[in-house]
């Protein structure tokens, strides 16, 4: 175990290294317990991560409560209970991640641990459902269905039922379902016949990556997208079919079907790319998987490196215009104290808080950032064993939005932007920040 001083005076980024998770050594579980202990061992030394997902906690207790009170005291089978709380979020925050020589790379260690669960079959067949996102949308979007589904979430007796089939806990908020999908509402839509005007690495076409969530539960986020895009001159059109992005697959440690998803969503991607379409999508966690996962997964797929190149999360993609003095900021109506919680899938993307330097340009609008994790992350926030957790994360989220005395709170990850207001007492209702720069244009 090398746990010699760290390099001093080191000026180099943070970086990853590839993801290794088809060579047969990658589902060795006897090598994984080895770097489960060292990797353990380090953070333990550290525990600068002790506020972010309950993680950290759980591994720090268990070395407390241990008889040496180091990570050589834990029983081996505990190690398992840090990986089932974490949410593969990178810090790059953290001291130890490379090119520093620990090499320190928590979230895919969790990652390769969950992949070899997963490959045992050790995973819940529930989480396997509710994970499939594309799926449930597309039954739950189904007429007759769909009444059903959300009839069901006010029903005490479905919710338990529920909690007992597909472990969701009782009290967890649970989205909407749309018979009118955004695919639906957006069929018919034509990109408007607006000459494209390069900006930046921007090419001033979009073509909208749906999303799971927007297609199926908020449809609003991505009508509210294409009129603000389409308010600054650059046509939007919708991808021409899509599959999930692949996260929540690869938050079950499910790489095989992240693959297949790949393999679906890529060629769509290229196609559009090489007719001279940017791609956004309005998820960040969306962005992220073709930003960053699935390079690290495929480093020497070409058309993957190139998708990674023309996806923009849709602040990022503004903000270039802007730069380039092609953002329309003509606003016509202030928006007052916004709480903006920062998601953590899109602080690792690198690109620096672009949503509030977009809605700062609006006269009369006061932004205040909260970088702290909301505690969803997806499926955890609503499992039985988890919901609670996430609850506890999310408080001092709340707490923070509450002494800003917010007129609203937006969150760019709209299931954590849910999760945060339902615990607030708000004077508006819009949760996204792209539905406040809509508002804000009056459009």
């Amino acid at each position: 175990m090398n746990t010699s001083p760290p390099r001093e005076g080191s000026l180099e980024a943070p970086t990853r290294h590839p993801l290794n998770w088809q060579a047969p050594e990658f589902y060795d579980e006897s090598v994984l317990f080895e770097e489960l202990e060292r990797v353990y061992h380090i953070c333990h030394g550290c525990r600068r991560c002790v506020s972010l997902c309950d993680a950290f906690p759980t591994l720090f207790d268990l070395v407390d409560a241990s008889a040496t009170l180091e990570v050589d005291g834990v029983a081996k089978k505990d190690y398992w209970k840090v990986v089932d709380e974490c949410y593969l979020c990178y810090q790059v925050k953290c001291p130890y991640v490379p090119p520093h020589e620990w090499n320190v790379d928590f979230p895919h260690l969790m990652l390769r641990a969950k992949a070899i669960q997963f490959n045992k079959g050790e995973r819940k067949l529930s989480h396997r459902l509710i994970s499939s996102t594309d799926l449930t949308g597309k039954i739950s979007s189904i007429p007759v269905i769909n009444q059903t589904v959300n009839a069901a979430k006010n029903s005490p007796v479905l919710r338990k039922m529920a909690s007992k089939m597909l472990d969701v806990h009782p009290q967890a908020h649970l989205p909407d379902f749309h018979r009118d999908t955004l695919r639906k509402r957006l069929k018919n839509h034509q990109p408007r016949a607006l000459q494209a005007i390069a900006a930046g690495p921007t090419r001033g076409r979009a073509a909208l990556f749906a999303t799971c969530y927007c297609n199926f539960n908020e449809p609003g986020i991505g009508e509210d997208l294409v009129a603000v895009f389409e308010h600054n001159g650059i046509p939007v059109r919708l991808t021409e079919k899509e599959s999930c992005c692949g996260m929540p697959k690869l938050e079950q440690g499910d790489l095989e079907t992240v693959d297949k998803l790949r393999r679906k969503n890529i060629p769509q991607l290229i196609g559009l790319i090489e007719e001279g379409w940017d791609i956004v999508a309005a998820v960040p966690s969306c962005v992220l998987m073709f930003k960053q996962e699935l390079p690290l997964m495929f480093p020497d797929d070409a058309d993957i490196l190139k998708v990674k190149r023309h996806i923009f999360d849709p602040f990022e993609y503004l903000l270039h215009r802007h730069k380039a003095e092609r953002l329309n900021t003509e606003f016509q109506n202030p928006l007052g104290t916004v709480a903006w919680h920062v998601p953590c899938h899109q602080r690792v993307q690198n690109i620096g808080p672009k949503t509030r330097e977009v809605l700062s340009l609006i006269p009369g609008t006061e932004i205040n950032a909260i970088e702290r994790c909301s505690g969803h992350d997806g499926t955890y926030g609503v499992r039985n064993g988890t919901w609670a957790k996430s609850q506890k994360i999310a408080r001092p989220v709340i707490a923070r939005a509450q002494k800003v005395e917010a007129d609203y709170l937006v969150s760019d990850c709209p299931m954590a932007a849910t999760q945060i207001a339902n615990g607030l007492d708000l004077k508006h209702t819009e949760t996204n920040p792209m539905s406040l720069l809509r508002k804000a244009y009056g459009i």
